[in-house]
């Protein structure tokens, strides 16, 4: 069996830190600014300050409490888009496996419907109609997830109703809402978990991506996408203001990946190495 991944759960780790210990962590407020400070380079470069161990932005923010309050952001927004779509997903691929007939046929056209809708065109209408925020940023990576979830689900679904423990639920004179929250759920748990460890990273990268094009979180709270955007049109003469959220968005995402692969190994009998 593959050892335990330690590198990204240390990364995990501190970013989890980071999101729940912000206030403590961090050694400015995120939003203030000092123009006097402005654009100033990491400590080890010509003309930084240990005062500033990132740098600052262009309004003399400091980088490494915008990167700390924005960890909370993402993993916020996480765990709410995951929770929701994931939750959707769930229950729509249970009654799609379980039940069968008709009812499949529509809940997995609608999936179908789903997945050529393009996500990110929604966000950016939602932006427009809701106003930017968390909800609409929940709203739109829910919508982008819960199809995903459900195509899985039930096809473990329909594998797990043809088991013997279901045959023998049904003979006993189970309801198929019994059959599905008591013999059905608990063996798709694991699966469920997976999905969800695995999705971590789709749900950072999307919640960057939306708040880079201005679909987010409004400014000036601080989100590693909306970093990313703010310094953009400073690549070239302040390099950091941009790159150090983009490293933390990759080293967060490869991360979550390389556990979710792990723990997939890990769960399902059928994938682990001897």
């Amino acid at each position: 069996m593959r050892r335990a991944p330690w590198i990204p759960i240390v990364i995990i780790s501190t970013m989890l830190a980071m999101a729940l210990f912000a206030p403590l962590l961090a050694p400015y407020s995120p939003i203030d600014q000092t123009l006097r400070d402005k654009l100033l380079p990491p400590f080890w470069m010509e003309g930084g300050s240990t005062k500033y161990l990132l740098g600052t932005d262009g309004f003399g923010r400091d980088i490494l409490s915008r990167l700390i309050y924005g960890a909370r952001v993402s993993l916020l927004v996480a765990v709410l888009a995951l929770t929701a779509g994931g939750g959707i997903g769930l229950t729509i691929g249970i009654l799609a496996g379980y039940l069968g007939g008709m009812i499949d046929n529509v809940l997995m056209r609608l999936v179908d419907a789903a997945f050529t809708f393009p996500a990110i065109l929604f966000a950016l209408l939602l932006a427009v109609t809701m106003g930017q925020g968390m909800a609409t940023l929940v709203i739109a990576i829910s919508l982008l997830l819960w199809a995903s979830f459900a195509r899985v689900i039930r096809g473990e679904v329909l594998a797990l109703k043809q088991r013997d423990f279901v045959a023998l639920a049904k003979v006993r004179g189970c309801s198929s809402l019994r059959i599905m929250a008591t013999h059905i759920l608990p063996n798709v748990l694991n699966t469920f978990m997976v999905l969800v460890t695995l999705n971590i990273g789709v749900v950072i990268v999307a919640e960057a991506s939306l708040s880079f094009l201005g679909a987010g979180i409004p400014p000036p709270t601080p989100t590693w996408g909306l970093m990313i955007s703010e310094g953009r049109g400073r690549i070239a003469s302040a390099w950091w203001v941009a790159l150090i959220p983009g490293i933390a968005i990759t080293l967060l995402v490869l991360s979550v990946n390389l556990f979710g692969d792990w723990l997939r190994d890990r769960l399902d009998p059928r994938l682990r190495q001897l």
